[in-house]
């Protein structure tokens, strides 16, 4: 396991990576879909205008979610220094291999060889569990912002006179919109809205808005994207 492989493993197990909220806020079944979030809200709600919101970045930006995953990242900042260790103790042993294998008795050098082995399986066990354990502390939390901001969509919904509310929080292809108006996005009224609602004051200090995996491809745009036309901002 060379540096380069580690470092995207700790990106992954400590950057709160998008794809992890994404799946957390439209794969989980113990979540909240819209239509259990709509059996909750006014019989009233119903019109014609669409609208869409990044579900993942809602949950991320309000200050209820910057605060809980601060906490998270500071709450698994000894696991990471952990596996830190664990990592720098396996790169020494081979180094010590590379450099000083060809002086070794066989003996010696197989158990050397043998000893890199059994840590390297030890720390790719460690970083897995770790990595499954952040992404359920993960999940729980956006489970539970998710939870309390739906009747807000809802309720926001029913007073704007929107008939339907797209998630984008995955790009085209992975999602369903090739393409939207920025003026048909709610994420941010209702991430004020549910600021608000929740009563948790926003962060001493700003906070990316999306968080992001260090080596990792971002998502492009298809090629040819459809032309932007003039639309009234809702």
């Amino acid at each position: 396991m060379n540096n380069k492989f580690f470092e995207f493993l700790l990106a992954v197990v400590f950057a709160f990576p998008t794809a992890a909220l994404a799946q957390t806020a439209n794969a989980d079944p113990a979540l909240p879909t819209a239509p259990s979030a709509a059996s909750t809200a006014p019989e009233a709600v119903g019109g014609s205008k669409i609208a869409t919101i990044n579900v993942e970045q809602a949950i991320f930006a309000c200050n209820e979610g910057q605060r809980d995953f601060e906490v998270l990242s500071k709450k698994l900042e000894p696991k990471q220094t952990e596996l830190k260790n664990m990592n720098d103790e396996v790169e020494n042993l081979k180094k010590q291999l590379n450099t000083s294998g060809e002086k070794l008795s066989e003996d010696a050098r197989n158990n050397l060889v043998k000893q890199i082995e059994q840590k390297q399986k030890t720390l790719e066990r460690t970083v897995q569990d770790a990595r499954d354990d952040a992404q359920s502390q993960q999940n729980e939390i956006a489970q539970r912002i998710l939870q309390k901001m739906a009747p807000v969509i809802v309720k926001y919904a029913g007073d704007k006179g929107f008939g339907v509310i797209v998630d984008t929080s995955n790009p085209w292809p992975q999602g369903p919109v090739l393409w939207a108006a920025p003026s048909v996005d709610i994420t941010k009224a209702i991430v004020d809205q549910y600021n608000v609602q929740s009563g948790v004051p926003a962060p001493a200090r700003p906070t990316a808005q999306k968080p992001t995996i260090p080596g990792a491809t971002p998502t492009k745009p298809p090629a040819t994207a459809p032309a932007s036309p003039s639309q009234p901002k809702q």
